[in-house]
């Protein structure tokens, strides 16, 4: 009996999910200039338009390519639909995907979903990977550069980023630029020092051998060539040169010096806190004091009429009680 009772629950079940799924409606095509937007939030088109065309203008100078094609911007409240227009595994902890072969950029709406991330910085860093699909054609550039050109159109360092690498230097945990082709398959902590190390790796390219060598770099992958030319052709070392490079950087700008003069920003900003708090509360209980007494001022039993200043040495004629 209890197994029948059980597979009657799992039976419900699966039926309940599948009818709200079926609730589920996406959205209709909003047409722009260059952009089509399926949103959820219709909210969202007048920000996102505007981000999305700073962010292709500007790339459009790095890069010297034009997107030429119009761009499916997907912004979606149900995580069934989301997957199903990425087509594809997604990690966990991913709030946005770029997917060339169908020329569009899904995210996660912030009206549903926790992403840790302004949607404006999960638009240019998604339209970023668009773009440089576009600049290089059949030919992919390498995970690290994507990402951290992506991050850095994005300009979406922050101090957690300069913490997990300080940590990771610390550590000795950098990755080879190599291994960041499967961060799909991380966890978010190691994620998030992935594309650390690659924003930190593209920064050191343009640093160090400026947006011509970029451009070099990019020119060669179109034509086919190799990682490995592709670095020569641009810096003069191969991918493992390079890659020793990046460490070599990284280990002057990350120690245990920065680690712990993050870990003392942290305190230090958790004590400014607590004593804004301090304040804040502090205020909040004067007013309360003050509040009261003028309402004790405006129950008191001193019904006196007279002379304010000298309220005794006045006849109160309209004080009957008092004679």
């Amino acid at each position: 009996m209890r197994l029948f009772l059980y597979n009657i629950a799992i039976i419900l079940l699966i039926f309940s999910g599948s009818v709200l799924a079926e609730r589920y409606t996406p959205p209709e095509p909003i047409e722009k200039e260059h952009f089509i937007y399926y949103l959820d939030n219709t909210n969202y088109l007048d920000f996102s338009d505007s981000l999305l065309l700073s962010t292709k203008t500007h790339l459009e100078k790095m890069l010297g390519d034009r997107v030429d094609y119009k761009i499916n911007v997907y912004i979606i409240d149900d995580l069934n639909y989301f997957q199903k227009i990425i087509k594809g595994r997604f990690p966990d902890w991913g709030a946005a995907a770029a997917y060339p072969p169908q020329r569009l950029i899904a995210i996660k709406s912030p009206d549903k979903f926790n992403l840790n991330k302004p949607l404006s910085e999960l638009l240019a860093h998604e339209y970023t990977h668009l773009a440089l699909s576009h600049r290089t054609g059949l030919h992919d550039v390498p995970r690290w550069f994507d990402e951290g050109m992506a991050m850095l159109t994005s300009t979406e360092w922050g101090w957690g980023d300069n913490l997990a690498m300080s940590k990771t230097a610390v550590f000795g945990d950098f990755f080879d630029l190599e291994e960041i082709r499967k961060v799909n398959r991380f966890n978010q902590s190691q994620a998030h020092v992935a594309y650390a190390q690659s924003y930190l790796s593209v920064k050191y390219f343009f640093d160090n051998y400026g947006i011509n060598a970029i451009n070099i770099f990019l020119d060669s992958i179109a034509s086919g060539a190799s990682i490995d030319n592709a670095l020569i052709a641009s810096t003069g070392a191969n991918q493992k040169e390079f890659n020793e490079e990046v460490r070599l950087y990284l280990s002057k700008h990350y120690n245990l010096i920065t680690l712990f003069a993050d870990t003392m920003y942290l305190w230090l900003g958790l004590a400014i806190i607590v004593i804004i708090g301090a304040i804040l509360k502090y205020k909040k209980r004067r007013q309360y004091y003050k509040k009261w007494e003028e309402e004790e001022k405006l129950h008191s039993t001193d019904f006196d009429y007279g002379d304010p200043d000298n309220p005794e040495k006045l006849d109160d004629d309209d004080e009957p009680w008092r004679s």
